[in-house]
């Protein structure tokens, strides 16, 4: 049985980056919808229940931001932001509001499919289950027995450590912001406390990674968050 295309929906003003997108998508098997306006971006992914959204933030009638939240009001597809905005409040932003992942142009194609092949596992899985075995390079992580290991050697980690390593696990592959990190692991009432999120990620990374300065799993999104890498 052949899988099917996944269908993905583009809400992009510009003409030029509109092309680009279907022509590299279509060769990727991706069924692609366009919408130039948030308004039309809206009715498409009501209307054609797509696997991934791909936004823009500069859109001609309303704010990306706001095609994201209200999307995010009744779907939970995953979205990736396409911006000529750069800052890093820009990004902390669009992902509060409920983006999965930030994009800025210019950008390369083979970063546009590998974004998007993470955004598709997990639509494809949601959040990994709880007795998951999460392994990536030397690093895997035995949620049903509580251990992380590295090379095959055990790694001793805190609660909090524990806790941390687990909440990026959950969303392998996805930036996560300092606030969504702190609301997870400490709470509502800790989501400006970004000190203790530096504290405890250079712990982690002196125990997990081999050159703590030269990350390879537990990378910085400076300014926006932390990513576990998931490939």
């Amino acid at each position: 049985m052949s899988t099917p295309q996944p269908a993905v929906v583009v809400i992009e003003d510009e003409a030029q980056i509109r092309r680009f997108l279907r022509v590299t998508l279509q060769g990727r098997d991706y069924r692609v919808f366009e919408a130039t306006t948030g308004a039309d971006g809206l009715t498409e992914v009501a209307t054609r229940q797509p696997d991934v959204v791909i936004v823009d933030l500069g859109l001609p009638d309303m704010d990306g931001l706001e095609v994201i939240r209200r999307i995010r009001e009744w779907s939970s597809v995953p979205i990736v932001v396409l911006s000529a905005r750069g800052g890093e409040r820009d990004k902390v932003t669009a992902l509060d509001a409920g983006a999965d992942d930030y994009i800025e142009k210019p950008f390369g194609t083979d970063e546009l499919l590998a974004r998007l092949r993470v955004a598709l596992r997990h639509a494809a899985g949601g959040t990994r289950e709880k007795d998951a075995v999460f392994t990536v390079g030397g690093l895997t992580v035995d949620q049903a027995r509580r251990t992380v290991t590295v090379d095959t050697k055990p790694v001793h980690l805190t609660p909090i450590e524990y806790k941390i390593v687990t909440v990026l696990v959950h969303h392998a592959g996805k930036v996560l912001t300092h606030r969504q990190l702190l609301r997870e692991v400490w709470g509502p009432t800790h989501v400006e406390h970004a000190h203790y999120l530096r504290v405890y990620m250079g712990q982690l990374r002196r125990k997990i990674e081999r050159d703590p300065a030269q990350p390879r799993y537990l990378l910085t999104e400076p300014g926006v968050g932390y990513r576990l890498v998931d490939e």
